[in-house]
């Protein structure tokens, strides 16, 4: 698919199985970080859930719940074991039912691009996945990472065997435990863990087979730098168009992560607020041109927490959530900022989402941007609320704009 193809076709021929998509309406809350298996995590978000769904969190993605050779729970092999170190079975159906309680959707991270086995195959590699449930063997696994399966259809994974997904018997199992997911623990969403690492079409057939109300997919490319000086180049064009081209590959029935906006943005806020206007006058990210696909976030585990891959800067985190809270895509919360940075940020956060809520701001709103310079960035959405960040002044001169919100360099108005 092309940049050019408008978002309301592609919204009409997904529709009829992407209810939630077609909608627009979501804000998601990240309820975990690289450090969560320490913290009896199910127990702690349930102590959570009603403030979360207060909030007006719409759903929440939660860590990898299946039995881990890593703590953190990426490197599964059990996928039907679910007592974890994030807690035990019993304590996650008892989280998940107060999640459906509260009306929040529970979203399962789904890590299905590797698997790590029991036993060791001809090789020498733990490719053999004896004793457990889906007892496949090395033909389950890509050749290029030790298997007797067909090449990798994606990126490796390395020090771990690839799963093939080209086999028919491997897709049979995968969507047999997807819908006991769904059906049997009560996830509702899910989110693709490392889908560069295989095609973007057993993507569509998963989503399909097993009707998550809502699933993202995280691929996350590099974006393109200057090769002279190293810095982020201002055109972004390639970068949003791989992401939008693999959202297409599936279907138009997964979102993906608004990898491009985050980059841009957190070096945009650093003075260089230009770059969050294209030679379109659009958003830049994928929020420019699929925006109903677009999950716009500032930080996750990976980028953020304890592991800091890609960082935000953490002086200007609320900017950021000024920023996507108001515009289009469908907004992500990270956990650390809504509840371990202090009440302010909490509150500050929730009042932001509370605006959006209420004025109706959704994935498919317009942006009308007024301004974009080094120290200032103003737009309007819908004509219903208009923003800025950064260190310069400005205010709308129309009398009917009324102060919503305020904080350090961004405030929000609405009529």
């Amino acid at each position: 698919m092309g940049q050019m193809v408008s978002d309301g076709v592609v919204q009409e021929q997904a529709a009829p199985k992407v209810g939630v998509i077609k909608n627009g309406r979501e804000i998601l809350l990240q309820a975990f970080n690289w450090e969560s298996h320490k913290h009896n995590w199910w127990s702690n978000l349930e102590g959570r859930v009603v403030d979360i769904a207060k909030s007006g969190f719409t759903a929440a993605w939660l860590p990898p719940p299946t039995q881990s050779l890593s703590q953190e729970g990426y490197l599964p092999q059990n996928l039907y074991s679910l007592d974890s170190c994030y807690g035990s079975l019993q304590q996650l159906n008892s989280l998940i039912q107060n999640m459906n309680d509260h009306n929040i959707r529970a979203m399962a991270d789904v890590v299905i691009n590797h698997r790590v086995g029991t036993t060791q195959g001809s090789n020498g590699m733990y490719n053999h996945y004896d004793g457990i449930p889906i007892p496949w063997d090395e033909h389950a696994v890509t050749s290029c990472s030790g298997g007797k399966g067909n090449k990798s259809t994606g990126n490796n994974f390395d020090g771990v065997p690839n799963i093939d997904h080209t086999q028919p018997f491997v897709r049979k199992d995968i969507i047999e435990w997807l819908i006991w997911l769904r059906e049997t623990i009560g996830f509702q969403d899910f989110r693709f863990d490392f889908t560069k690492g295989y095609a973007s079409k057993y993507v569509k057939e998963y989503i399909e087979e097993s009707k998550p109300l809502f699933a993202v997919g995280e691929y996350w490319d590099s974006c393109e730098y200057s090769p002279t000086d190293n810095r982020l180049s201002y055109n972004q064009d390639k970068h949003r168009q791989r992401i939008i081209n693999w959202i297409d590959s599936a279907g138009g029935l997964c979102a993906a992560f608004d990898f491009t906006t985050k980059g841009i943005l957190q070096e945009a806020v650093k003075g260089e607020l230009w770059r969050l206007r294209d030679p379109e006058e659009k958003p830049p990210g994928v929020m420019g041109w699929w925006p109903s696909r677009s999950v716009t976030f500032i930080e996750n585990h990976d980028t953020g927490s304890t592991q800091g891959h890609w960082p935000f800067p953490s002086d200007h985190v609320m900017e950021g959530y000024a920023y996507i809270l108001t515009h289009p895509g469908i907004p992500t919360v990270f956990y650390d900022h809504f509840y371990d940075w202090g009440d302010s940020f909490h509150d500050e956060i929730a009042k932001l989402m509370e605006i959006r809520k209420c004025q109706d701001i959704h994935s498919r709103s317009t942006v009308r941007i007024l301004e974009a310079n080094s120290n200032l960035y103003s737009a309007i959405i819908d004509d219903k609320l208009c923003m800025k960040i950064g260190e310069g002044s400005w205010c709308p001169s129309d009398a009917e704009w009324k102060l919503a919100a305020s904080g350090n360099r961004y405030a929000v108005w609405h009529k």
